[in-house]
């Protein structure tokens, strides 16, 4: 009995120890992949992609700035930050220098969209974003506002936001009955509402009314002509400037 509880005892701790020796085999085996972020702010983009692949990372350079203490060319940026512990094959993001600013922001505000890129893009600059809005009563297609503004000094990067006008959209209303009403005070209504009158046709029963000799002219509208069908129909919703068509009797 002693031998067998001295032997599952020994077995218990073998275990233990391969447990162990697993776990440290498996930490030195993570760690042993991890390399410290080496300082490259400062160096050209050659210098320091080769500081950072003798490490295994990898070197992006995303962005670039204008910056009168670094250099032109030189790295004035980098994340992860030096001595960052990383995984081989991480990838080391930096911004690339421009040295100080030497482009003046062109003033592109009331310019079309189209313009006012080739007016940036001829200075070496960018247009980084744009944005619309409706404004009443100003042209569509024209640069409302940017950022940077004209002239600004002391810009961070090459980039210029545009703010552009689009057309305001018709406005939309609820098409109200004509039917009933006389021709004239029809028409009157609609070009005091911005619409426009259409087709104005007799209706099939009083063009062809049977106590009209078949030798005399066919029945036209008159202002006095009632509305007996309207299109669009009343209730639906129509634009601003719609036509609207008329069936008289």
């Amino acid at each position: 009995m002693k031998s067998f509880f001295r032997f599952a005892l020994l077995a218990l701790v073998l275990i233990v120890v391969a447990l162990v020796s697993a776990l440290m085999a498996m930490r030195f085996a993570i760690h042993g992949q991890e390399v410290q972020v080496p300082p490259i702010v400062g160096l050209t983009p050659i210098e320091a992609e080769r500081a950072v692949a003798a490490l295994g990372l990898q070197l992006e350079v995303e962005r670039q700035y204008y910056s009168p203490q670094i250099p032109t060319g030189r790295i004035m940026l980098q994340v992860p930050a030096a001595g960052t512990k990383v995984r081989r094959g991480w990838q080391v993001r930096v911004a690339q220098s421009m040295g100080p600013q030497r482009v003046a922001i062109p003033d592109v505000t009331s310019q079309s969209e189209r313009a006012a890129e080739l007016n940036i893009r001829r200075r070496g600059l960018d247009v980084a974003s744009t944005a619309a809005m409706q404004l009443p009563g100003t042209p569509a297609d024209r640069v409302l506002a940017q950022s940077p503004p004209p002239n600004a000094s002391q810009v961070a990067a090459p980039r210029t936001s545009l703010l552009i006008t689009i057309a305001s959209a018709p406005a939309a209303y609820v098409m109200p009955s004509f039917v009933g009403e006389p021709l004239g005070t029809a028409s009157r209504a609609l070009q005091d509402a911005g619409f426009k009158l259409g087709i104005v046709a007799m209706a099939p029963e009083t063009a062809n009314a049977g106590n009209v000799p078949s030798s005399a002219p066919p029945a036209q509208p008159s202002p006095m002509s009632v509305i007996s069908v309207q299109t669009p129909p009343a209730g639906q919703k129509v634009l601003a400037g719609a036509v609207v068509n008329f069936e008289v009797r």
